[in-house]
C-alpha cells in the first residue's frame, strides 16, 4: 500500500516515529503551525530517528534536524532527560562532598567532637547525593534506600553525639560495607565498561568497612579518611553529571575512576594485613600464668616456678615464678614476676633488690614477664651493675598483668603487697639463697608502689627487712598527677588506665559519671591496650583526638577524688627514704614532687631527694643518667647500715 502525500512510509514492522499524544504541543515550538504540521520526511523502512535522510536546502535540512532532535528525545530514557534544576542540586550537593571529603582526608586528627561533626554531615551529604542520582542507577530503589540509610544515620549521629560516639563505629562500619556490596552488585549488573571500578570500589568499602569495626577508637580517623576520599569521588562524579549532563564528554576520564577504585583497595588490603598482624602481636599470657584450682589464700607462697631465658643477660640465670599475695586485707589474689640473679654469685645468701616496674599497661598480657625483651635497655637500671655486685633481683608483675585482672594501677596496697609476697615467695625457690636484706627500687608507678612497700613492710611482711627505699619519679601525688594529665595529649592512655583500674577495684567509682560520652569508646579501647605492643601506634593516634581532658568535671573531687587521696603514699616509712625527680620530667611535674617532698619532711621522715636537669620521665633513668651510679652507692651504703643522708631542713 503506498502512503498518501505528506505522510511518512509505514511498514508493518516500523511505525511511524509519530511524538506520544502528551508530547506533542512540544512540535509548536518548531516553527510556525504549518511547518509543524509537516512531520518528517520519509524513512527508509527500518531507519532509526538519527538516520533520516535530510533535504538538500539549508532550511528543510534545519526543520528536519529538529525535527530528527525532538524524536531523538522523545525515544530516550527518561533518566537521560535531566531537568534542569535536578541537574543543579546534584551539582550543589557534589561541591558540598568534594569540600567535605578534602576537609576529612587533609585533617583526619581533629577533636573527636569536630571529627564526629564532620563525619555525620558527610554522612548526610553523602545520602543526598545517592538522593540525586538515584534514578541514574541499575539498581535505582536500592540506590533510593541506600541514600535515605546515609541520610538517617547522619541526622542520628548529629543530633544524639554523646549516644553516637558509641555506636557511630558499627554505623560507619556497617555502612560502608552495606554501600560497598551494593556497588558489587550494581557493578556486576551494570555496564560492562563501568562494571570493574565499581567492583572494585565496593570491594574496598567492605574492607574498610572491616577495619572500622575491627579498630573502634580509631574508626573516626579511618572513617574520616576512607569515607572522605569516597565523598570527593562521590561529589566529582555528581559536578561532572551536573556539568555535562547525558552523554556528554566526561569531566574526568573514566580510567582514573578505574585507578582511584583500585588503589583505594590495595590501601584497604594492605591496612588489614597490618591489622591482622598487630592483633596477633599482642601478648597474651599462656598457661603458667593460670593459678591451680586448689591455690592457697595464704600470701607470699611460691605456687609455680620455671627456668627463664628470653633476654636474660650473659653471666646470669632467671626464673618466672607464680605466687599467691592479697589485693587488700582479705583479698586474695595471685601474681606473676621475674627473679634475676648473677650465675656466679659470691656464697653466702645474696641482698635483693625488690624491682617494682613502671607502667606497661593495665590488663593481662601486659606483664613484663610477656615482653619481648624484659631485661633489655630501660626494663631495671643497672641490671648489669646489680648482677657484678652479686645482688639479686626480684621483680613483681603485680596482679592483673600476667594473671587474671583487675590491675591495681596506682593503687597502693596491692601493688606494695605483691612487691613483698614476691620477695617471700622467691626464698622458696631452690637454686638462689636470698638474704633477709631488701632494698626496694621503683619508677613511676613503681616508685608509688616503692612508696608503699616502705608503709607497708614493717606490719605486712616484717621479715623481708626492707633497708631502704629508693622511688625514682614516683607517682607521689595522686590528685596532682590526675589534674597534670589533662593538660598532656599523650598522657590520656594513663589516665584510662587510672579510671579503669579504680572502677573495676572500687564500687563507688562510677566509670560513666568520670569519662566524658565522647571519651568512653577510646578511653575503654587503650585501657585494653599494653604499652609494649604494636597496637601502641593506635592508642598514640587515638589520644591526638583529645582537645580536652576525658574526665567529666573534676576528677580530684568525689569519690574518685576521694579514692585518689587514699591511695597517696603518706604513710610514715620507717627505712631511709630516696626520691631522685627528673628537672625535666613533663609528667611527673618537679614542683609537685617538691611539695611531697616538703610534707613527708614535715612529719619526720628521713628523706633524700635529689633533682637532676634537663632529664625527662625516663631519662632520669635512661642508662647514662647521672642518677645510676648514684643509686648504686646508695643501695650499697644501705646494706652496709651505713647512716642515711637527709636532704630535709633540720
Amino acid at each position: 500500500m503506498e502512503a498518501e502525500v505528506g505522510e511518512p512510509a509505514q511498514t508493518p514492522h516500523h511505525p511511524p516515529h509519530t511524538p506520544p499524544r502528551h508530547h506533542r504541543r512540544a512540535t509548536t515550538v518548531a516553527g510556525p503551525p504549518s511547518r509543524a504540521r509537516s512531520h518528517h520526511p520519509p524513512s527508509k523502512p527500518g531507519a532509526s530517528p538519527d538516520e533520516v535522510p535530510l533535504p538538500s536546502s539549508k532550511a528543510a535540512r534545519t526543520r528536519a534536524g529538529l525535527d530528527v532532535a525532538m524524536v531523538a528525545i522523545w525515544h530516550a530514557p527518561a533518566a537521560r532527560r535531566p531537568k534542569t534544576h535536578v541537574r543543579w542540586i546534584a551539582g550543589v550537593v557534589g561541591a558540598l562532598c568534594v569540600l567535605l571529603g578534602a576537609v576529612l582526608v587533609a585533617h583526619p586528627f581533629r577533636s573527636v567532637a569536630v571529627l564526629v561533626l564532620l563525619v555525620a554531615v558527610g554522612m548526610a551529604v553523602a545520602g543526598l547525593g545517592e538522593l540525586a542520582s538515584a534514578r541514574a542507577s541499575a539498581m535505582p530503589r536500592v540506590a533510593l534506600l541506600v541514600g535515605v540509610a546515609w541520610v538517617v544515620a547522619g541526622l542520628l549521629v548529629i543530633l544524639l553525639p554523646g549516644v553516637a560516639i558509641g555506636t557511630i563505629t558499627v554505623l560507619a562500619g556497617v555502612a560502608l560495607i552495606v554501600a560497598g556490596v551494593v556497588d558489587v552488585v550494581t557493578g556486576l549488573r551494570g555496564a560492562a565498561d563501568q562494571r570493574v571500578t565499581v567492583v572494585v570500589r565496593g570491594v574496598a568499602a567492605v574492607v574498610f568497612g572491616v577495619l572500622a569495626l575491627s579498630w573502634p577508637d580509631i574508626t573516626e580517623i579511618v572513617v574520616a579518611v576512607v569515607f572522605g576520599a569516597r565523598l570527593v569521588l562521590v561529589g566529582v562524579d555528581l559536578v561532572a553529571t551536573a556539568v555535562r549532563p547525558g552523554h556528554g564528554k566526561r569531566v574526568l576520564p573514566r580510567w582514573t575512576r578505574t585507578v582511584a577504585a583500585v588503589c583505594a583497595l590495595v590501601v584497604a588490603v594492605a591496612l588489614l594485613v597490618v591489622s591482622v598482624r598487630v592483633h596477633g602481636a599482642a601478648p597474651r599470657p599462656d598457661a603458667f600464668y593460670d593459678p591451680p584450682s586448689d591455690a592457697p589464700t595464704t600470701p607470699g607462697l611460691l605456687l609455680r616456678s620455671e627456668p627463664f631465658t628470653r633476654g636474660v643477660p650473659a653471666g646470669a640465670r632467671a626464673w618466672r615464678i607464680l605466687y599467691t599475695t592479697t589485693r587488700d586485707e582479705g583479698v586474695p589474689a595471685t601474681a606473676s614476676g621475674l627473679v634475676l640473679a648473677p650465675e656466679n654469685a659470691p656464697p653466702g645468701p645474696r641482698p635483693v633488690i625488690a624491682w617494682a616496674h613502671g607502667t606497661t599497661g593495665a590488663t593481662p598480657g601486659c606483664a613484663p614477664s610477656l615482653a619481648a625483651d624484659p631485661f633489655g635497655p630501660g626494663a631495671i637500671p643497672a641490671a648489669a651493675e646489680v648482677l657484678a655486685r652479686g645482688w639479686v633481683v626480684v621483680a613483681t608483675d603485680y596482679p592483673g598483668l600476667g594473671t587474671a585482672g583487675p590491675h591495681p594501677y596506682l593503687i597502693g596496697q596491692g601493688e606494695a603487697r605483691s612487691v613483698l609476697d614476691a620477695v617471700r615467695a622467691a626464698r622458696h625457690l631452690g637454686g638462689v639463697d636470698l638474704a633477709e636484706r631488701t632494698v626496694v627500687w621503683g619508677h613511676s608507678q613503681g616508685g608509688h608502689a616503692a612508696l608503699w612497700t616502705g608503709i607497708l613492710a614493717p606490719t605486712y611482711a616484717p621479715q623481708t627487712n626492707v633497708l631502704g627505699v629508693a622511688a625514682l619519679a614516683p607517682a607521689s601525688d595522686l590528685s596532682g598527677l590526675v589534674d597534670n594529665l589533662g593538660g598532656l595529649r599523650q598522657a590520656t592512655v594513663l589516665a584510662a588506665y587510672v579510671i579503669e583500674s579504680y572502677s573495676e577495684i572500687y564500687p563507688d567509682v562510677d566509670y560513666s559519671a568520670m569519662v566524658r560520652p565522647t571519651a568512653r569508646l577510646q578511653a575503654r579501647e587503650m585501657a585494653g591496650r599494653c604499652l609494649t605492643e604494636p597496637s601502641i601506634t593506635v592508642t598514640v593516634m587515638t589520644s591526638l583526638l583529645f582537645d580536652r581532658p576525658i574526665w567529666n568535671g573534676d576528677p580530684t573531687s568525689g569519690a574518685f577524688g576521694a579514692r585518689l587521696r587514699e591511695n597517696t603514699p603518706t604513710g610514715p616509712i620507717p627505712a631511709p627514704l630516696l626520691v631522685a625527680q627528673g628537672g625535666s620530667d613533663p609528667l611527673i611535674l618537679p614542683s609537685v614532687q617538691d611539695g611531697y617532698v616538703r610534707r613527708r619532711c614535715a612529719t619526720g621522715g628521713v628523706v633524700d631527694h635529689r633533682t637532676y636537669p634537663g632529664r625527662d620521665h625516663l631519662g632520669v633513668v635512661a642508662p647514662d643518667s647521672p642518677l645510676l651510679p648514684e643509686l648504686l652507692a646508695w643501695t650499697q651504703d644501705r646494706l652496709d647500715n651505713r647512716p642515711a643522708p637527709t636532704t630535709c631542713p633540720t
